[in-house]
């Protein structure tokens, strides 16, 4: 940690399912970031190919430029002189990421982490469980279900494809509130 800067040390996780605004939650707050002069850096794993190349873009169209990494301790490698580290599609890393945002924040960084809390069974996802563990923050964030229009907290997966990761959108996913969700994952079942 640089003895000069304040100490800002902190993790802070948005969560919730698919099309609920975390990625746009995510820009939201590094935008203020970069309204306060601060030097700041997002990165987003390499196996979602959705955006563009050095690109986050949310549902909602807006963006912000990131840098794409195949593995957490990347991160390391890529702060020097930063005051805020932004994560997005966190679930997608290993197990690893804890230790690197806890690293991280003990330093003093400020670190935003996005990501999916459950994976399409409903199950936790990756390393998502430990960092909200161990986050000062955590803001879970609902989308609304495509049958009820309730609070939606699941990502229903259309198509019975049972491979843990499935890089998609709302051609492969829907939003569903849990009563849906049981409803259709018991369907699929029998």
């Amino acid at each position: 940690m640089n003895p000069k800067r304040k100490f800002n040390g902190r993790l802070e996780v948005v969560c919730g399912s698919m099309f609920s605004g975390k990625t746009e939650e995510l820009i939201r707050r590094i935008k203020k970031v970069e309204l306060s002069g601060k030097k700041y850096k997002v990165f987003r794993p390499k196996i979602d190919s959705r955006n563009p190349d050095n690109t986050i873009i949310s549902h909602a169209k807006n963006e912000i430029s990131a840098t794409i990494i195949s593995h957490a301790e990347e991160i390391l490698q890529n702060c020097e002189g930063l005051e805020v580290i932004g994560i997005d599609e966190a679930q997608f890393f290993e197990q690893s990421l804890v230790k690197v945002c806890n690293k991280l924040a003990n330093e003093g960084y400020r670190v935003i982490v996005a990501g999916l809390d459950m994976d399409f069974k409903g199950n936790p996802f990756g390393p998502m469980p430990n960092l909200m563990a161990c986050a000062e923050e955590v803001k879970k964030v609902h989308a609304i279900c495509v049958e009820t229009g309730n609070s939606a907290g699941y990502s229903f997966r259309k198509e019975n494809n049972k491979d843990l990761v499935l890089i998609g959108e709302k051609k492969e996913y829907e939003p569903l509130s849990r009563e849906i969700f049981i409803k259709k994952m018991n369907k699929r079942e029998q």
